[in-house]
C-alpha cells in the first residue's frame, strides 16, 4: 500500500514540476555561495580541484525520507566523503514551504545522521541555475569544475530502492563517481529525477 502510494505520488509530482533551462552537461558548473545551517558561507569555488556532489534536499519530502532511511542515500555521502568527494545538500525551499528553514533541516541532519553541509537557497537562485526540479535531485561536478551527471540518485523511483526499474538497483551517482575515479567518461550522464517538486517561492 505504501509503495503503491509512493509511486502514485512520484508520477503526480513529476507532472507538477516546473522546468528550468538549468546547467548544461559538459559545461562549467554554475558557481554559487550559500549559507549553511550555522550561517556560514560555503562556495562551490572553494572546492576547486575536487569532485563535488550536489543533492537537492527537502527533509519533509517522503522520497527524501525514504532514500535516506531505506534507499540509495543511506550512508552514500559518508562513503564518498571518505574517498575525498565533497557532498553538499541544497534546500531551495522558500520560507514557509515544506521542509524549509534552518531548524527543520538541523533536525533532519540528526535524524538522517548526515555529516555533510546542508545549504539554504531560499531565493531559489541556485536551484534554478542548475535546473533542479525534484528532491532528491543529484548533480556531479568533476575536479575540473565540469558538470558530468544530473538526475536521479538511482533507478528505483519509490525512493526505497526495493523496486528498481529493470530489476537491478543502479546507483547512478556512485557509478558516475567510480567512473571518474578511474578517468573514464560517465556512461550514464543524464537521467530523470523523481520525487517531490522543489518548493520554490514561485
Amino acid at each position: 500500500m505504501i509503495r503503491s502510494r509512493m509511486k502514485t505520488l512520484s508520477l503526480l509530482t513529476l507532472l507538477a514540476v516546473p522546468a528550468f533551462a538549468g546547467a548544461e552537461l559538459g559545461k562549467p558548473a554554475p558557481d554559487f555561495t550559500l549559507k549553511d545551517l550555522d550561517g556560514k558561507d560555503v562556495s562551490l569555488a572553494s572546492f576547486k580541484g575536487k569532485t563535488v556532489v550536489l543533492e537537492w534536499f527537502n527533509p519533509e519530502c517522503p522520497f527524501v525520507k525514504a532514500s535516506h532511511t531505506k534507499g540509495s542515500l543511506v550512508d552514500t555521502a559518508k562513503r564518498q566523503q571518505k574517498k575525498g568527494i565533497v557532498w553538499l545538500a541544497i534546500n531551495s525551499g522558500a520560507p514557509g514551504k515544506q521542509g524549509a528553514g534552518a531548524e527543520k533541516n538541523k533536525a533532519a541532519v540528526k535524524t538522517f545522521a548526515l555529516e555533510h553541509p546542508v545549504l539554504l537557497d531560499e531565493a531559489g537562485t541556485v536551484g534554478k541555475a542548475y535546473g533542479a526540479t525534484n528532491t532528491p535531485h543529484l548533480y556531479v561536478i568533476d575536479a575540473k569544475g565540469t558538470l558530468v551527471y544530473r538526475g536521479a540518485i538511482d533507478n528505483a523511483p519509490d525512493g526505497e530502492g526495493q523496486v528498481p526499474q529493470g530489476g537491478k538497483l543502479v546507483n547512478y551517482v556512485e557509478a558516475a563517481l567510480d567512473e571518474l575515479s578511474t578517468n573514464r567518461a560517465v556512461k550514464t550522464a543524464d537521467t530523470k529525477a523523481y520525487g517531490c517538486s522543489v518548493k520554490y517561492a514561485n
